[in-house]
């Protein structure tokens, strides 16, 4: 990596657009994207509930469940290898995988007898705490004592990034908070003119610059502006970086810098948004985002179009951030506050 730094500033543009996996979006697309989703959000018909969000992780993990116990009255060899096969193909992970296999090993031989009946009862007792990150069910949202509150966005791109700003910030305005948005992803137009509909949506202020400008800048505008407005709230997007390309994640850095030359603590959050459908792939960009920067909390998308929802369980436990948000549609109000109870209930009932 450190060969990066050895061919000066001629060859700088060159080398953003290897580390750059800039996705050419045409404008006409950019519009449908979000039209489709904030559309979907003004109609009449309810958000999607947790359950039909889950449904198909649901669904895939009890079927192979209901296969590994079928025909067996107590928890022998063959339903822990059934459970440990159910819990990796919903991408749990296998490091998460084999802690949950451990505990029922133990339980197994402390009780002598365990019926499988007892099966959904002692896994939900060990994927609770596995989630025991963070001291409540529910993790803090916003600590509106700090004002502006100011929210870094991370990740790749194609994971809902953009779209995960845009829709917390229209739930924040609905709440009557006072929102600012940073377009700091300046090298993609596409991802400026996605988040410039949004703010136009969800009727927030936003901060920008020209196609090339320095996102440090932009970042640094926005937290400004927002100190003058007296904003309650300000989300910074960033580049959808490669998440393995060290050389263009040390730009987090920077940017994290300026911006506390404004207001000291922040950021107060760094969101690494991540695609749940994505399964492994998901585990190595939180892997390479958390080497690269500060992450505090998690917001997994994408969970209602996959059978892979596991991954909010593995990714949380693996490297022990507290997951905040979950994305299960496509409406405003699908980007839901995670809630460690309700989800461990609907993944199970």
């Amino acid at each position: 990596m450190a060969l990066f730094g050895l061919f000066g500033n001629k060859n700088k543009e060159k080398e953003r657009e290897d580390i750059i996996e800039e996705k050419v979006i045409p404008q006409e697309t950019v519009n449908e994207e979000v039209n489709s989703d904030s559309s979907a959000a003004d109609d009449s018909e309810k958000s999607t509930t947790l359950d039909e969000g889950l449904k198909k992780t649901k669904r895939s993990f009890f079927e192979k469940l209901s296969r590994a116990i079928v025909g067996k009255s107590t928890v022998d060899d063959d339903v822990l290898d059934g459970i440990e096969e159910a819990l990796i193909t919903s991408d749990v992970g296998i490091d998460t995988t084999s802690r949950i296999i451990e505990r029922l090993e133990a339980r197994v031989a402390k009780d002598k007898y365990l019926n499988t009946s007892e099966l959904n009862s002692i896994l939900k007792e060990e994927i609770a705490e596995l989630l025991n990150v963070g001291s409540s069910t529910t993790p803090q949202t916003y600590d509106f004592t700090k004002k502006p509150y100011v929210i870094m966005v991370v990740g790749v791109n194609g994971v809902g990034k953009t779209t995960t700003i845009g829709k917390i910030a229209s739930q924040l305005k609905s709440q009557g908070k006072k929102v600012i948005l940073g377009a700091a992803d300046t090298f993609r137009a596409a991802a400026v003119d996605q988040l410039t509909i949004w703010s136009e949506r969800a009727g927030v202020d936003i901060v920008k610059q020209s196609m090339g400008s320095d996102p440090a800048s932009v970042a640094y505008d926005t937290v400004q502006s927002a100190v003058s407005k007296d904003a309650d709230v300000v989300l910074i997007d960033t580049a959808g970086r490669l998440h393995n390309k060290v050389n263009l994640m040390n730009e987090l850095t920077k940017i994290r810098n300026v911006m506390s030359k404004v207001v000291p603590d922040a950021p107060h959050e760094v969101l690494l948004v991540l695609d749940g459908s994505t399964g492994q792939n998901a585990y190595q960009q939180a892997k390479e985002f958390t080497k690269a920067t500060d992450v505090t909390a998690l917001a997994v998308t994408k969970l209602d179009g996959t059978a892979k929802g596991g991954v909010v369980v593995g990714i949380s436990d693996q490297f022990q951030i507290p997951v905040k948000f979950i994305g299960v549609g496509e409406k405003i109000n699908d980007l839901k506050i995670f809630n460690k109870k309700d989800f461990i209930d609907s993944l199970f009932k």
